[in-house]
């Protein structure tokens, strides 16, 4: 049976065999959609050949060591491994801090008070997506009546005068209600490690 005609899946189970031509013919089927993704990215040929191999030495050693579980997803799982080898670079790259836990209560976290996005380079923006991503998910964690004021506040720039109308609540609850919030978020980004620097 040719190769040509196997699907993703298959080839990778025909590779993981000992069928190195296996993965040359996933490498040819996919190389022009991963190389643009990279290169588009990152706009130096040079990286993008860098991070093309890498990518692939990756897929490889997760392939060989019996990591592989993304049945029938090949493609944006092989984008998810370049995704995250450019996210990691840059931000080595950048030597990120972590906020400060001792940044005061009743302070704005740092996160809503960046540079704005069109100002920042490719490589920026890459790791300001991830950032965003990231709080979104803690954000997500908070108890609801904080979560909804942080939302209100921050993806919709309503006022807490507008955020008590809208919410039935006292100006200074809702304005405790974010202060608390603040006060959470600071605990997991501590917790979890997160960067919130570009």
């Amino acid at each position: 049976m040719s190769l040509v005609s196997l699907s993703d899946q298959e080839l990778v189970s025909v590779y993981i065999k000992g069928s190195e031509t296996a993965l040359e013919e996933l490498v040819n089927r996919h190389r022009s959609r991963i190389y643009s993704y990279i290169l588009v990215t990152i706009k130096d040929k040079s990286l993008a050949e860098d991070f093309f191999q890498d990518t692939f030495i990756k897929v490889i050693n997760t392939l060989k060591g019996g990591k592989y579980n993304e049945e029938g997803k090949f493609l944006p799982w092989v984008m998810r491994i370049a995704h995250n080898l450019m996210i990691d670079h840059f931000r080595k790259q950048k030597k990120f801090r972590k906020v400060s836990g001792r940044s005061r209560d009743n302070e704005e976290l740092d996160i809503f008070n960046t540079i704005k996005y069109e100002e920042l380079n490719v490589e920026e923006r890459l790791v300001k997506t991830q950032i965003k991503s990231d709080v979104k998910e803690l954000i997500e964690r908070l108890p609801e009546e904080q979560k909804e004021v942080v939302k209100l506040r921050h993806y919709y720039d309503m006022s807490f005068s507008e955020i008590s109308k809208y919410t039935n609540v006292s100006i200074n609850t809702a304005l405790g209600r974010m202060r608390y919030a603040l006060i959470n978020l600071r605990k997991m980004v501590e917790e979890h490690g997160v960067s919130l620097e570009l």
